[in-house]
């Protein structure tokens, strides 16, 4: 019986993703798939509106296509380029479903961070503008409240999948008011009651975030029945209601703090009530979450002391504040909502 012989490639294609990370994140802060958006246009003239130097125009596009971003009708100078489905939904400004925000933060902060990981492993402590002298990044962003709207914007197109899942697959019914700790544009409320008209939502967060999360709900024409709060959510208590959910926040603290979120959470729910985490939840084992483990590498970078987290470690955590019952529930992708019941 003959068995595999070892094969290097998926040791040089991780040695060198980096390259090809570099290319899409490189194409959506030039806007290409925006510039494409419903037409077919050659190299020199999509080149040309990029303003991209001759030598970089047909290897550019030629690797976006080899790597299924992008599609070529023909071969050679004549031939156009266009946007793939995919591209045309996720990565055009336009598209209600754009997801670049992201791509963008990505490239313009942490592709560099990331080069500093071995620094981070050695010292635990953050690799970001901290590290510079700069202000902390939500320190910074809330100073700013059109940077903060953009970082918003970046985070919605990230969560969106997400939540329409957790909106989808959660059982709604025995609750009626649900509140979305650290709500940020609202996305998760407006989510919720989109899919289910008998829940009143609450979407908290600080208070330059209110007047965003405002009008991102009176767009969708929810105001009747998804409303803002704002505090600081460890020094003041969280709003009453039956369902709490956490979208991508946890991960953002140390194991202090994790736990102070949690209590929190805890006093504010009724019997019965449920708090909800949704994160790319590593799994129990920490073998198979790749994203969820890149993701805690992520935090280390960030902020140093704080990390993402499994199923168990949420169970152990709410079992010490009294929560009795836990679930977990896949949503898209790496992610999914970790459930603690009261």
């Amino acid at each position: 019986m003959s068995s595999a012989q070892p094969s290097h490639s998926a040791i040089l294609q991780t040695a060198f993703s980096f390259w090809s990370s570099k290319v899409l994140l490189t194409a959506v802060e030039f806007g290409v798939f925006t510039k494409l958006a419903g037409r077919r246009l050659t190299g020199a003239e999509l080149g040309a509106e990029l303003e991209l130097h001759p030598r970089a125009i047909a290897d550019f596009f030629d690797a976006l296509v080899a790597l299924k971003f992008l599609e070529r009708d023909g071969d050679g100078p004549p031939a156009k380029y266009f946007n793939t489905a995919d591209g045309a939904l996720f990565l055009d400004e336009k598209s209600p479903r754009y997801v670049g925000g992201i791509l963008v933060m990505l490239n313009a902060r942490l592709f560099k961070f990331w080069n500093d990981l071995p620094t981070a492993l050695r010292t635990g402590k953050p690799q970001n503008e901290v590290k510079h002298g700069m202000k902390g990044m939500f320190e910074e962003l809330y100073s700013d409240s059109a940077r903060l709207e953009q970082f918003m914007g970046a985070m919605t197109g990230l969560s969106r999948i997400n939540f329409e899942a957790f909106a989808d697959k959660f059982d709604f019914s025995p609750f009626k008011t649900l509140c979305d700790v650290g709500g940020a544009t609202g996305l998760l409320s407006i989510e919720a009651a989109k899919r289910h008209p008998h829940l009143q939502c609450t979407s908290f967060d600080l208070p330059p975030v209110e007047p965003i999360a405002q009008k991102h709900i009176a767009a969708v024409g929810l105001s009747g029945r998804v409303s803002t709060a704002s505090g600081d959510f460890f020094k003041d208590p969280l709003p009453k209601a039956d369902v709490i959910t956490m979208g991508m926040i946890l991960h953002d603290w140390n194991l202090e703090k994790k736990r102070h979120l949690i209590r929190a959470a805890y006093d504010a729910l009724p019997p019965g009530g449920a708090l909800v985490a949704i994160e790319a939840l590593i799994d129990d084992a920490r073998r198979e979450n790749v994203q969820g483990l890149l993701m805690s590498l992520n935090m280390l970078i960030e902020f140093g002391d704080a990390f993402d987290y499994s199923g168990a470690d949420f169970r152990q955590w709410c079992s010490e504040v009294g929560f009795r019952r836990f679930e977990v529930i896949h949503l898209a992708g790496p992610s999914s909502a970790a459930i603690a019941y009261k």
